[in-house]
């Protein structure tokens, strides 16, 4: 045994700890829009760590912008919300899903088609940046969805 392998061992112990320590990311998607459409949703789940941390903002190449939102009901209106952080708390799943909390694209560059991969980077209070592949996909016989027109949602 030379001076270095309790070291590996140790390191080799706390790995699988630390990999738990902090949220991880499943089931990243987008649906594919139509030419002319300038938003579009994006949804995934995040799974909590050991620890609690916050979601502090997203960034995506293929928009000019991407916020955070949440559906709020106003009246007999479902409008959309952005909101600043969201919590992620230890152990649990924070869904971003049609209908609830979600990411939102604004400033398309180019319709999303069903395939494609958008390169979305998700900037947490204590991971830091994480950068998560997020596939298009039709979901629900909805290709090509619009978000606004279909559900009247207002900014």
């Amino acid at each position: 045994m030379n001076k270095y392998s309790h070291v590996l061992a140790l390191s080799l112990a706390i790995f699988p700890i630390l990999a738990k320590a902090q949220a991880r990311i499943e089931d990243p998607w987008a649906r594919p829009t139509v030419a002319g459409q300038t938003a579009a949703g994006g949804y995934l789940q995040i799974i909590g760590g050991a620890q609690p941390d916050r979601l502090l903002e997203a960034k995506a190449a293929i928009a000019s912008s991407t916020e955070l939102h949440t559906m709020v009901m106003d009246g007999n209106i479902m409008r959309m919300r952005s909101v600043a952080t969201m919590d992620v708390p230890a152990g649990t799943t924070v869904s971003l899903a049609p209908g609830g909390l979600h990411l939102m694209f604004q400033g398309l560059k180019a319709p999303l088609k069903a395939g494609q991969e958008i390169g979305l980077s998700l900037r947490f209070e204590k991971a830091g940046w994480v950068k998560v592949p997020m596939r298009v996909k039709a979901q629900h016989g909805m290709p090509g969805h619009d978000h606004q027109r279909d559900h009247g949602h207002g900014h």
